[in-house]
């Protein structure tokens, strides 16, 4: 099997280490058990949440042990790491939501069955039990206010204001990796980039509570960018999450089939567990045969896969052909109105027209005189049914579920009526 620090070094997905050539001996020589955490701030999370997931996956599929932490306590406060502003604080009983929410979408990527499961935990099982006196005597002596100081995280916010909540995460989460180091034996943290400073706390806690043989270490992952320098993740209509309710696995699967070719092999090596032999092949078809687009097309069947199982993939790719050739028949009302979700939209009564008043009226046509051109030249299809009869009537007949219909003009130009 290749080394794993020099495929993930190869993957792009190695941005600090704390002791590099520590790390390297301990993964040789034993197999560990580390950790990332997600902090619950949505019932979702969306996909620049899980290249730390996906690396922490890549070291189970190398025979070491995940934790997954989903942050029950920490989640209350919120992260000041990336951020200019304060968190709006959510209730306890969202947050128990989000924690659900969390923890399906990370048993869709590990394994939890093996001999090295993946262990899911909560840190308010630890952090909510702790009382105020415990926490300052415990652990607030442990860490200068001049250290905290130098972190990125809080030294950017000083100008523009930072509670001593926030202020005070970045212990809460060293508190997190000195328990998971007593308790489930956790040797590594990885994190995101701006995770670096936590990072470190935690392991300056876990060296102020255990003699000095006492060996952690903590590896961040860069943040993903496209080839632009522009943010990564945004589709046109928002983030890309991982939840099918938020972001459909047609939606989820398009933004990766509309990858660029300056980013798509990058994305193959962060994002999927293709081998390295396999990638470059890709990338070959890249530069030679950019337009059947194989690498986008393997990019969005992994990851779609991965994220919401092979059915969903296969109803992705159905849309994905029927729109392609026009053919909408062959989609359920729920798929239709799943891939039109974005087009451009209008709502009318639901009064029986003629066709040509009907698409006036809608502005599909501009005019009627347009409109009955329209009609007899065979450009205007309702539902992908094409209608050639400038007496046709546009009825309930033709309303999916009774809320909405599609209208085509031409081959590309799609608009979506909403019945009231």
């Amino acid at each position: 099997m290749t080394n794993l620090l020099d495929d993930l070094a190869w993957r792009g997905l190695l941005y600090q280490q704390t002791d590099a050539e520590g790390m390297e001996q301990l993964l040789s020589n034993e197999k560990v058990s580390l950790y990332c955490g997600v902090d619950p701030t949505a019932d979702s999370m969306h996909i620049g949440h899980i290249v730390p997931l996906l690396t922490l996956r890549r070291f189970q599929m190398h025979g070491h042990r995940p934790i997954l932490l989903v942050g029950g306590a920490t989640g209350m406060i919120g992260d000041p790491s990336g951020r200019s502003e304060e968190r709006q604080l959510q209730t306890t009983e969202q947050i128990d939501l989000n924690v659900q929410g969390i923890k399906k979408q990370m048993e869709q990527i590990f394994d939890f069955d093996t001999e090295n499961g993946a262990q899911m935990v909560n840190n308010r099982e630890w952090i909510g039990s702790m009382n105020v006196i415990e926490f300052l005597r415990d652990f607030g002596k442990l860490i200068n206010i001049n250290y905290m100081l130098g972190k990125d995280s809080i030294a950017s916010r000083l100008d523009t204001g930072l509670s001593f909540t926030e202020f005070a995460y970045t212990l809460i989460q060293g508190i997190d990796f000195n328990h998971l180091y007593d308790h489930f034996g956790c040797r590594v943290q990885v994190g995101g980039s701006d995770q670096w400073g936590n990072i470190t706390t935690g392991l300056e806690v876990i060296r102020k509570t255990h003699d000095d043989n006492t060996k952690a270490y903590g590896i961040t992952i860069p943040l993903v960018t496209k080839a632009d320098g522009t943010k990564f993740g945004k589709s046109a209509s928002g983030s890309v999450w991982l939840d099918a309710k938020k972001t459909s696995p047609y939606e989820f699967y398009q933004f990766w089939i509309n990858t660029a070719d300056s980013d798509v092999i990058k994305y193959l090596k962060i994002f999927t567990f293709l081998e390295r032999a396999e990638i470059e092949a890709l990338e070959v078809t890249v530069e030679n045969e950019p337009h059947l687009r194989k690498a986008q097309i393997t990019l969005a069947e992994e990851m779609t896969r991965l994220i919401h199982g092979q059915d969903a993939l296969d109803q992705a790719i159905r849309i994905s052909r029927a729109l392609f050739s026009g053919d909408l028949k062959a989609l359920t009302a729920e798929e239709m109105k799943d891939a039109f979700k974005d087009v451009p939209s209008v709502e009318m009564t639901k009064e029986e027209k003629t066709i040509v008043d009907f698409i006036v009226e809608c502005a599909v046509s501009p005019s009627k005189r347009q409109a009955r051109e329209d009609v007899t030249n065979g450009a205007i299809s309702i539902n992908g049914e094409k209608i050639t009869d400038v007496a046709y009537v546009v009825s309930g007949a033709d309303r999916l579920d009774d809320e909405f219909m599609i209208i085509r003009r031409g081959k590309k130009n799609y608009k979506m009526i909403k019945f009231v």
